[in-house]
């Protein structure tokens, strides 16, 4: 079961979700690739073997003794396999360097989606705070009416208009609310930890002229490279292979006739082996270039990919400068809100105005509030998208 953390910020959340089970299951694969690597670089030292046989027949022969123990111990180490060995190295080398970047866009990816949902949690907790002060003031002035009703000052349908913009204005703070109760279940799922979220966090300022390819782009780049590296690795089959190997015998032979017998109890064989394939009815020639075909492709989609990087960039600093706009639009329909309000509000009171005017100026006033405070949360949101297709490390720019 998830245990509670009270009260987290920004940076907390993000903290515990580049812990969660997704992130350490890539993180595990980057280890059991790099341990892989060294297991194929020792693959390429000598070889030692040793070992021993006992034999025994009926029938002997001048080479063949009725009890024989032999054994051996042969090294063996391959001087040359046509560059096969240096280009599995490189091979394996960018494989690693494109899981870390992986691993990297995992938690960038990550970070992100936290940062959406804790600003639009904020928003959503702002609405809901203005819906309840707009449906306290609404039952204010229904209790208000339903004495003027009693009094014989007002009508039916003036009660039942303001009536039902409380029971509305109820309804859509329940939609809020589950809105919010959402998010953090969403957050609880990603974090595998029941949270509580506090205000106060923001997005640091960032500087677009220090872009980087985005950690995703730079895998598919690193991917390109491997894919060169194996396609070089099938080409190496067309060259020679050089090895050496060097066995020592040592032999315990027991005849029954003893002039089959001889001095030599043990013997040392050195080689030098040579080995060159030159036809295979072009089987090493389609597969390089079976090979080198998945390079193009994935060339190609890595062209298409940091073209579509850099549009997404150019969009996301478009969005923030227009969020910037609707901050002070916000604003300034605020304070026109609050200003409408307080006239109507009073003539109101004086019974110059119809409650229909009033209910939409006191409607006007909150949304106001509300879309001014989704306006401030959605400008961090836009900062987070700049960030993170910029190609830097989200968290590094949490307050």
């Amino acid at each position: 079961m998830p245990c509670t953390i009270l009260a987290e910020d920004l940076s907390q959340l993000i903290e515990l979700s580049l812990k969660n089970q997704l992130i350490e299951s890539t993180n595990y694969s980057v280890k059991s690739l790099e341990t892989k690597y060294k297991s194929v670089q020792n693959s390429y030292k000598p070889k030692i073997t040793i070992g021993t046989s006992f034999s025994n027949t009926n029938q002997e022969t001048m080479t063949t003794p009725t009890n024989s123990l032999v054994s051996y111990a042969n090294i063996n180490y391959t001087l040359y396999d046509g560059g096969a060995k240096y280009n599995r190295y490189k091979s394996f080398q960018e494989d690693i360097k494109s899981s870390k970047e992986n691993l990297n866009s995992l938690k960038n990816k990550i970070s992100l989606e936290i940062i959406n949902y804790y600003f639009l949690y904020q928003s959503l907790i702002s609405s809901k705070e203005a819906k309840k002060q707009e449906i306290n003031t609404l039952e204010a002035q229904q209790i208000r009416l339903n004495k003027f009703l009693e009094a014989g000052t007002t009508t039916n349908d003036e009660v039942d208009k303001i009536t039902s913009r409380v029971q509305n204005a109820k309804v859509i703070l329940n939609e809020i609310e589950l809105n919010i109760q959402t998010i953090l279940h969403n957050l609880e799922y990603i974090t595998a930890k029941t949270v509580t979220i506090t205000k106060g966090s923001i997005i640091k300022e960032f500087n677009l002229k220090s872009n980087r390819l985005r950690a995703d782009i730079k895998a598919i780049e690193f991917e390109i490279n491997k894919l060169l590296e194996e396609a070089k690795i099938e080409k190496s089959s067309n060259y020679p292979i050089v090895s050496l190997d060097n066995t020592f015998y040592n032999y315990n032979m027991s005849y029954d006739n003893k002039s089959y017998e001889n001095n030599i109890d043990s013997q040392n064989i050195f080689k030098l082996n040579l080995s060159w394939k030159i036809f295979d009815f072009e089987t090493t020639k389609n597969s390089y270039k079976s090979a080198y075909l998945k390079y193009k492709s994935l060339k190609s989609k890595y062209d298409y990919e940091k073209n579509k990087a850099s549009v997404d960039l150019k969009l996301s600093i478009k969005a923030y400068d227009i969020a910037k706009l609707k901050i002070n639009s916000a604003n300034l329909a605020l304070k026109a809100a609050n200003s409408t309000y307080d006239t109507i509000e009073n003539k109101y009171q004086n019974g110059l105005v119809e409650n229909v005017a009033y209910l939409e100026a006191l409607s006007e006033k909150y949304s106001a509030i509300s879309s001014l405070k989704k306006a401030q949360y959605d400008l961090e949101i836009k900062k987070a998208n700049i960030i993170y297709h910029s190609g830097k490390d989200l968290w590094e720019f949490i307050k």
